[in-house]
């Protein structure tokens, strides 16, 4: 399989966001794009003819006016459907910069770290006021990098939080909820959110990590669970497992190399937390990649 890490220009380093509208043309995409990922958080809108995007458990069809989320590091392709001119734009968005003191608390909420950002597209598919503010956001973001008035970086700025707030509210099934009210530190859970990612190959001892958070044992345990919904153990396996996920299918390695590779030594573990996620063995979300969803 064709499959790779897209690099996401940034079109203002510091806004860490990109933003472009494609236009495609002629007869319907027989091919499929290959299967692609990228940290940042997409989000496309179609402005005329039909998009048609796949992620491993969901096939999504996008005519006019739609819009859908995909979210960080998943996996993700795409085709033009029929013969009529495909239009559409495209936002990626490195989320953590917008995550003020004042928005801290809410940072968990997009962590993923109980449902992908995918799970947010019923939003879409259930709301048509809110996916019609949604489309106007990115096309008025787009609209701001490509003019770039003064001031711009201000405009893009409130759209994307505007964008961050219209989730938030208009989430009714709550998946982006932990039900805890503290006070995030911010400085805190950002050094440990990026400790993790930074040291998925090796073996995370929580007490070390408490150290580096300033705490005792118990009292991280506890606190992280509270401000992150999630306790700090379960929160570093599915980050495990998510990057096991990509090397699956990017790299020509066995599935004992691959859990070795993001700190999972022991097997049986490692496919009882990978059925835990994905309800299949690694070797079944391997061929489902492979054969079983190809786009018809």
């Amino acid at each position: 399989m064709d499959i790779f890490k897209e690099p996401i220009p940034y079109q203002n380093a510091s806004l860490c966001m990109k933003v472009w509208r494609f236009t495609q043309s002629g007869k319907e995409q027989k091919d499929v794009n290959p299967w692609h990922y990228h940290k940042e958080v997409e989000f496309i809108l179609v402005e005329e003819g039909t998009h048609e995007i796949q992620t491993p458990n969901h096939v999504y069809s996008l005519n006019a006016g739609d819009v859908v989320v995909i979210g960080s590091s998943q996996l993700h392709r795409g085709r033009k459907i029929g013969d009529k001119d495909l239009v559409y734009i495209v936002l990626h968005i490195d989320l953590q910069p917008y995550f003020d003191p004042a928005m801290m608390m809410y940072y968990r909420h997009f962590l993923e770290i109980l449902h992908p950002l995918e799970e947010l597209n019923y939003i879409f598919r259930e709301n048509e006021k809110v996916k019609k503010e949604i489309g106007m956001i990115i096309t008025d973001t787009h609209s701001e990098v490509m003019g770039k008035n003064k001031g711009y970086e201000i405009a893009v700025s409130m759209h994307i939080k505007h964008l961050l707030l219209m989730l938030l509210r208009h989430d009714n099934r709550e998946l982006l909820t932990t039900h805890v009210n503290v006070d995030a530190d911010s400085d805190i859970i950002r050094s440990l959110v990026a400790f993790v990612d930074d040291h998925l190959t090796e073996k995370i001892e929580m007490g070390a990590v408490s150290q580096i958070a300033g705490m005792s044992y118990s009292y991280f345990s506890k606190y992280f669970k509270k401000k992150m919904g999630s306790s700090f153990t379960d929160y570093v396996n599915q980050k495990r497992i998510s990057k096991a996920e990509r090397l699956l299918v990017t790299e020509n390695r066995s599935v004992n190399e691959i859990a070795e590779s993001v700190g999972i030594e022991n097997m049986a573990h490692f496919y009882e937390l990978f059925k835990r996620f994905n309800g299949c063995t690694p070797k079944q979300y391997l061929r489902k990649m492979s054969v079983d969803s190809q786009i018809k």
